[in-house]
């Protein structure tokens, strides 16, 4: 039975401060920026994605006392997603799809320069807006070289002068009319600039892209699946975790898991967040669900999406993968952000390691890796009430799936019930932060699960290509425990150690948290809610110790800096987002928006939409 395309995605189709070094030197330069707490520089505070920031001028002592400082509205109503980046005094802030993106005077609170999208010849505005799954968010922007870059809504990736606001260089990543888009937040490191690509949604076929950071001509493109040239393996020295060992992925790794040619509208998207290790010359970042949702229609295990990947920033070869979510049932996108940290630990085997990956995804497993080997050291549930799986095998590193839960195993046109968690997984896009201080990490989770009915949809480039109908509502069972409860609450503050894999304490939120986080030497941990608080948290117990309530619901990460030697907070508010595309897109059916509506009913009374930057300090 084929059902007609889900009238969400139509609805949303209707609706002297800056030094320019050397090209050779932009890595350099970054890397020094991140290094000075004064600035934020990549969407992560730091190459290794961390969000943690050495400042201490507010902390758990007298947090209490923050107070808003300033406000700046961004002209537009859609979703706010990504943040603020500091670079040398001056704040940069952006907007969603058609975009905006302003320079701020921190001295005058003032517009240094405006950057206005105007979409280029043949390019039709409601058309890309159409194919841009769960709003027309953007993730953020990045600095190197003297530029701004920003991966705009239509697939282009336009760089900016950092002084001006002019567009040095732009270029086409992608096609909208095939249901290509961007709204990852890209990443300078050394004379590229790097990108990805989204539409998993549309059966677009996921890669990441190396450009020259001084003209825009395109270094090296990889995609998530395929023959093994075009998705940057060596049979021979591309590794991944075997039979309780890394061994080589061997000879079409890829081809071997998809049935024909399904594999060239495959998704592996890759709409998330890079990390970047400098000493071992590494990007690491996820590739996102295989395409249909309908998991019967693309036999196999889809390698490789829902996959870590870790390459090398010079040629774009894979030095090794792991596969976390073998022939996804269940839209477990694999795109959360990969945090890089160094800690040590023992291994269940006794071995040593110290330099580490960790990653929490979608699936609810939170993952811990050697980075510079690829092997996999710790894989448990971050929230107790995931069902789907009942654990991953440490010596296949493959999830053991719960036939109940299985919508492969349940069929077409069979509606799944009660699976945990749901397709917006047990944490969802907005990064965690790491504070070297506690030696926890900092989880914003999503407390949901669902019930899933996949159907049959033929592929037709630029239009949808889900296959699933979805219905989202509270887990009702204990974070720590799993057991049930009558709360309904969907969101979860959580504290987590890496190198055991266990919960060490956790808050429930009455909403899924969307907001990346932040943690500093004050001992505090920072984030937003879609309510629309901005909230800081004790770092080692996780008592709340202040709330503000911002002009509009939270889906922001936040940022800290310094200006004149003063601590500031900044967040940008603006409600959307997949969990509030119903108020952003008008949507009001419970399965529409791929669910969301649904779940997320009771958000309109607490928050409406508007984008506003917020800046909070010390009296």
């Amino acid at each position: 039975m084929k059902k007609p395309v889900k009238s969400w995605l139509i609805a949303s189709s209707i609706a002297s401060l800056l030094a320019v070094p050397g090209v050779s030197f932009a890595n350099a330069e970054v890397e020094a920026l991140t290094k000075d707490p004064k600035n934020f520089a990549t969407w992560g505070g730091n190459y290794a994605g961390t969000r943690y920031s050495t400042l201490d001028q507010i902390n758990f002592k007298n947090a209490k006392h923050l107070q808003p400082v300033w406000t700046f509205s961004t002209g537009m109503l859609r979703g706010h997603e990504g943040g603020p980046l500091v670079i040398n005094d001056v704040i940069y802030i952006h907007t969603g799809y058609p975009h905006k993106v302003y320079a701020l005077d921190q001295a005058t609170q003032s517009v240094i320069w405006e950057y206005v999208y105007a979409p280029d010849k043949g390019t039709d505005q409601s058309q890309v807006i159409s194919v841009m799954c769960c709003d027309v968010v953007n993730r953020g922007l990045a600095y190197g070289d003297g530029k701004i870059f920003l991966a705009q809504g239509d697939a282009t990736l336009v760089a900016l002068d950092a002084k001006t606001g002019k567009i040095v260089w732009k270029v086409k990543n992608g096609d909208p009319k095939t249901g290509m888009t961007a709204t990852n937040a890209p990443l300078v490191v050394k004379d590229k600039v790097l990108t990805g690509i989204s539409g998993g949604e549309f059966g677009v076929r996921g890669f990441l892209a190396a450009y020259n950071i001084k003209d825009g001509s395109l270094v090296w493109k990889k995609y998530s699946m395929g023959p093994d040239d075009e998705v940057g393996l060596d049979p021979e020295h591309t590794m991944t975790w075997t039979d309780g060992k890394m061994a080589p992925v061997g000879k079409d790794s890829s081809l071997k898991t998809w049935q024909g040619d399904q594999w060239k509208i495959g998704g592996g998207t890759t709409w998330g967040w890079y990390s970047y290790d400098p000493d071992l010359n590494l990007v690491y970042y996820g590739s996102g669900n295989p395409s249909t949702w309908n998991p019967v229609q693309r036999p196999g295990d889809n390698k490789w999406s829902m996959t870590i990947w870790a390459r090398d920033v010079d040629t774009g070869e894979a030095k090794w993968v792991y596969q976390m979510t073998p022939h996804d049932e269940w839209d477990y996108d694999g795109i959360n952000e990969m945090m890089l940290i160094d800690q040590e630990m023992t291994a269940k085997d006794g071995s040593k390691h110290s330099k580490l990956l960790t990653h929490f995804d979608r699936n609810g497993f939170g993952y811990t890796l050697d980075r510079v080997t690829g092997e996999l050291l710790v894989a448990e549930k971050f929230d107790k009430a995931v069902n789907w799986a009942t654990h991953v095998d440490m010596k296949t590193g493959r999830p053991q799936v719960n036939p109940k839960y299985s919508t492969q195993h349940g069929g077409v046109d069979v509606d799944t019930k009660g699976i945990c968690p749901s397709a917006m997984g047990a944490k969802n896009e907005p990064p965690v932060t790491y504070s070297p201080r506690t030696k926890l990490i900092y989880i914003p989770g999503n407390h949901t699960c669902m019930n899933y009915e996949p159907f049959e949809v033929e592929y037709t480039a630029g239009q949808p290509y889900v296959g699933a109908t979805l219905n989202i509502f509270p887990a009702r069972a204990n974070v720590k425990t799993g057991e049930k409860e009558s709360s309904n609450h969907m969101g979860s503050f959580t504290a987590w150690d890496p190198t055991t894999g266990t919960i060490a304490w956790q808050f429930d939120e009455p909403f899924s948290l969307w907001s990346g986080m932040v943690s500093t030497a004050g001992d505090i941990v920072i984030y937003g809610t879609l309510e629309g608080y901005l909230k800081v948290r004790d770092a080692k117990t996780g008592e709340e110790l202040y709330r503000f309530k911002t002009p509009s619901g939270i889906i922001g990460n936040v940022s800290t800096w310094t200006y004149n030697g003063k601590q500031y907070i900044g967040v940008l508010s603006g409600i959307g987002g997949w969990a509030g595309v119903g108020m952003a897109a008008g949507l009001e059916g419970d399965t529409e928006g791929l669910g969301a509506v649904g779940a997320y009913k009771g958000l309109s009374s607490h928050t409406k939409l508007g984008g506003v930057f917020t800046v909070f300090t010390l009296p």
